[in-house]
């Protein structure tokens, strides 16, 4: 990248090279392994009704609930049969140009260890459980794999107009909490929503959370929470809408007119919004996790 763009100065372990690859995917422990299939058991009494149908198809092609942590190598080579992708191991959150990279070359990092018994309901860093169970079966959809490979390729002009943080809002808003319509109803489809219970629940059924149809330059405007429930996610009507919104869009036009900084509130619905459901933003209002408001 040129000396102008920033890029995070994380510090690379001394046991990777350039492209921030493990050697070897993590030999888990049984008790490692128990946490999966525990946690694996409880995504499963959830997602059925909640989850988009690609993610539950996504799930029977991998097998992920044969037991234990999935073994890289093998979900490589199914999904390099289905869509040209594979599962790389890495060591921790990655510098987003070699993130982007790596997208752009149809390769998923993925975190190289798992949560821990006292962090089972929540991590801030991507584990592996996360990282596989959350984005890997969305992988096996054809056109959903060329998005992400896409939004790779995204990064890099992103960088170049020093527009990170507005991308990273669309990767938050789909990848991560994306919310999708099948047959009139509200599936999930971003891996921080099926990866944990709560959230699930949260983003499909709750009366607190806006849900408001996806458009790319409002959601490239909006600012978005990290440690706590989505006050909004945004809808898509298809896999190929989300395709024409972003890929065919002219991201050269949109930098040159976006602010540094984000328009809306995480919490705003403003008047060009095509809403499915206006939410009481009851928990917001209650001040969310930290104050052990119950997600509504």
């Amino acid at each position: 990248m040129p000396e102008e763009v920033f890029t995070a100065p994380l510090k690379r372990p001394a046991h990777v090279g350039e492209d921030w690859l493990e050697p070897k995917q993590t030999e888990y422990s049984s008790e490692e392994d128990a946490i999966w299939n525990d946690l694996f058991a409880r995504q499963m009494e959830v997602l059925p009704g909640r989850a988009a149908s690609a993610f539950m198809n996504g799930l029977e092609k991998l097998d992920l609930g044969q037991g234990g942590v999935p073994d890289f190598d093998r979900l490589s080579a199914e999904l390099d049969r289905l869509t040209g992708w594979s599962v790389v191991p890495v060591p921790m959150l990655i510098p987003d140009h070699v993130f982007f990279w790596h997208l752009a070359n149809r390769r998923f990092p993925a975190g190289n260890f798992i949560r821990t018994r006292e962090t089972f309901d929540y991590i801030q860093e991507p584990d592996v459980f996360h990282d596989v169970f959350g984005h890997v079966p969305m992988l096996t959809d054809p056109v959903y794999a060329d998005y992400m490979q896409e939004y790779g390729k995204a990064g890099w002009k992103a960088m170049r107009y020093n527009r990170l943080k507005a991308l990273g809002a669309l990767y938050w808003y789909t990848v991560e909490f994306g919310l999708m319509l099948e047959q009139g109803e509200v599936r999930a489809y971003g891996a921080g929503i099926l990866s944990g219970p709560t959230e699930v629940v949260f983003a499909v059924e709750g009366r607190s959370p806006n849900r408001i149809m996806l458009s790319v330059d409002r959601v490239m405007r909006t600012d978005y929470v990290i440690s706590d429930l989505q006050p909004t996610y945004f809808v898509i009507e298809s896999f190929e809408d989300l395709y024409r919104q972003t890929v065919e869009r002219d991201f050269d036009r949109l930098y040159r007119n976006l602010p540094p900084a984000f328009t809306y509130a995480n919490s705003a619905i403003i008047d060009v919004d095509n809403v499915v459901h206006r939410g009481t933003q009851e928990y917001l209002l209650r001040g969310g996790r930290g104050s052990g408001a119950q997600p509504v």
